[in-house]
């Protein structure tokens, strides 16, 4: 079968050669074509030669088209998949360092928090445009695969606003769903359940996950009909590695009976209690990975794996290339709802989607994330019901802060922005309300050239930031660099650290999800 997926942000070396290989491990999809577009021709450039090697190299019919237009490269397609990044790294070095200026310490700033809503600002526009385009010159239903955080917000603008089907992918369930496996199969192998040399796949485990993206809770998790989930807490204090790396996740286990999805960074700024006193905060964070709670942590490994692209490209060009099989599939949901959809295959995974009575105490219209199956009938999603009241509560508070957030994006209303400021767990634990006042309009002013809705706005942000300054209103910043920061200062600790981002690769090739979305 022939199919045509238009990849949006094909720049993005790490997303578009991991999506490509895992469509193309399909044999049914192996005459698919792929449109890539991105704003770079130099990285479109690079990123096709290396994904072509693999697929001459590994004899498959599959065509590669790049181009600047992005209608054009949309037109027609069965698929479209977003990966972009608006704004850059420019960008997001913005979303970090102002907030933090303001006491607000983010590990990752890409969901929620003052970084995560002024992303959503910057990205909901340009998805609305694609939603323009895939309805008018993209083939009739054709579905839109969104990867691009803030992803609740980015995918409840889409489906509201946009006009477009679309479904949210992240694979932080995967990658819990294994720290899981692997506590059960060292509590296991202590009780004699397990032999030596038996290893437990998450396949073993079954679980259900649901909540919000970066907010979903294992409310089942069962092993051989045993209910583990009272043992949890048991088994992760028991790990050799969590209770150092993942002490906010086990904390909120032990508090709340439930284990969430997201990192230990991630997690920590989603919510008011862990990174709001400068003093507190490397208490709950472990620097031997950015993930457990670095901060500025993921900018920081994105700046890296940005230069190393840009440097390291003539040597990847000298390597062979590697064959594109099923054995090196990841565990990305994308390719597995394609196949699917296209050949009939049941998958089941967890998606994010527009919540119609499906978890019953969030607001329906709002993004959740749940288990859902896949086969040639569609995008089937069950009933999950309550959430934990603990849970919910969490979810909820998130949940308005999102729809304030994506309402502002829309409409460009600063007023509804700053009120989304306010809401935010962390940040409303951290600033006053003029504080808050004040690091929206500064967040305003410094990323204009990525916010079309607010141009009109903006010159009287820069103005309130003036007047502040001169009649003494100016609240109180501070410079630096983080409660929590790691200092990359030596050429053998940036080699160290790539290390450890290509032994994070080589994990994610076998399924073991490592890297962030």
């Amino acid at each position: 079968m022939t199919i045509k997926i238009a990849m949006v942000g094909a720049g993005s070396i790490g997303f578009t050669r991991t999506l490509l290989r895992d469509i193309l491990a399909v044999p049914e999809l192996a005459d698919t074509t792929f449109a890539f577009t991105d704003i770079s021709e130099q990285n479109l450039e690079m990123v096709r030669q290396l994904c072509e090697r693999e697929i001459v190299a590994s004899k498959l019919p599959a065509k590669i088209v790049t181009t600047t237009d992005r209608r054009a490269a949309i037109a027609e397609s069965d698929y479209v998949i977003s990966t972009i990044r608006q704004g850059g790294l420019a960008a997001f070095q913005s979303d970090i360092d102002i907030p933090l200026k303001y006491g607000v310490d983010q590990c990752v700033g890409d969901t929620l928090c003052a970084g995560g809503l002024m992303y959503a600002q910057r990205t909901i526009p340009a998805l609305l445009d694609f939603c323009t385009d895939i309805r008018e010159v993209a083939k009739p239903g054709a579905l839109f695969l969104n990867y691009s955080n803030p992803m609740a917000m980015n995918v409840w603008a889409c489906n509201q606003y946009g006009g477009v089907k679309t479904i949210g992918l992240c694979h932080g369930v995967q990658g819990a769903h294994w720290q899981i496996t692997q506590c059960i199969e060292l509590w296991a192998h202590k009780e004699g359940l397990l032999k030596e040399d038996e290893h437990l796949h998450r396949r073993d485990v079954d679980v259900i996950a649901a909540g919000i993206n970066h907010q979903t809770w294992f409310v089942k998790v069962q092993w051989r009909g045993m209910d583990m989930l009272p043992r949890l807490l048991e088994l992760f204090e028991a790990h050799p590695k969590f209770p150092q790396t993942e002490k906010v996740r086990i904390d909120v286990l032990r508090r709340f009976g439930y284990y969430s999805t997201e990192s230990n960074g991630h997690l920590s700024e989603y919510l008011p209690w862990y990174r709001k006193r400068v003093n507190e905060i490397p208490q709950w964070i472990d620097l031997s990975s950015w993930i457990n709670g670095e901060t500025g942590g993921y900018l920081r490994v994105c700046t890296e794996g940005r230069n190393w692209f840009e440097t390291d490209f003539p040597n990847w060009l000298k390597e062979d290339p590697q064959p594109i099989t099923a054995a090196r599939r990841s565990e990305e949901h994308g390719s597995y709802i394609i196949e699917a959809l296209e050949t009939g295959r049941i998958y089941r995974g967890h998606f994010n989607i527009v919540n119609q009575n499906h978890i019953t105490n969030l607001p329906n219209g709002c993004v959740i994330e749940i288990p859902g199956y896949v086969d040639k009938n569609g995008i089937n999603m069950p009933v999950v019901g309550d959430l934990p009241l603990a849970c919910a509560a969490t979810c909820s508070a998130s949940v308005r802060v999102q729809q304030m957030g994506m309402e502002a994006a829309v409409h460009g209303d600063v007023t509804l922005l700053k009120q989304a400021m306010l809401h935010d767990p962390l940040v409303g634990a951290v600033c006053n309300p003029e504080e808050v006042w004040q690091l929206t309009d500064e967040m305003l002013v410094a990323q204009a050239q990525w916010l079309p809705q607010y141009q009109a706005a903006i010159p009287q942000a820069q103005a309130r930031l003036e007047a502040a300054v001169q009649n003494g209103t100016r609240v109180k910043t501070v410079e630096t660099e983080g409660a929590a920061r790691l200092h990359v200062k030596t050429v053998e600790e940036m080699a160290s650290n790539r290390a450890e981002a290509q032994a994070n690769a080589s994990a994610t090739d076998k399924g073991k999800m490592t890297k962030i979305s």
